[in-house]
C-alpha cells in the first residue's frame, strides 16, 4: 500500500479490506494485517480531507458589494 494511490483508489482499497474482514473464514493473522492496513488508509484519507477543507474558499459579498474569497470555516472552528 506504500505506493501513492489516489484518494479514490485508497477508498476502494479500504472497501476491499472491509469486505474481506466481514468474511469470518479468514485467519486471525490476516484479519489483523488487514485491520492495520485499514487504519493506515483511514488516517491518510482523513488527513487528505482535512487538507482539502483548509484549501476551500467561499465567495462572499462584502459590505461594499464586492465578491471576495474567504477561508472556509467549519462550525468546530468558530
Amino acid at each position: 500500500m506504500e505506493e501513492k494511490m489516489s484518494y479514490e483508489q485508497a477508498l476502494a482499497r479500504l472497501e476491499q479490506i472491509i469486505r474481506a474482514m466481514e468474511n469470518d473464514k479468514i485467519p486471525l493473522a490476516e484479519s489483523l494485517a488487514l485491520y492495520e492496513e485499514g487504519v493506515v488508509i483511514v488516517r491518510r484519507l482523513s488527513a487528505e480531507l482535512d487538507d482539502a477543507e483548509r484549501k476551500i474558499k467561499i465567495l462572499q459579498q462584502n459590505a461594499q458589494g464586492e465578491i471576495v474569497a474567504v477561508d472556509f470555516v467549519t462550525d468546530e472552528e468558530q
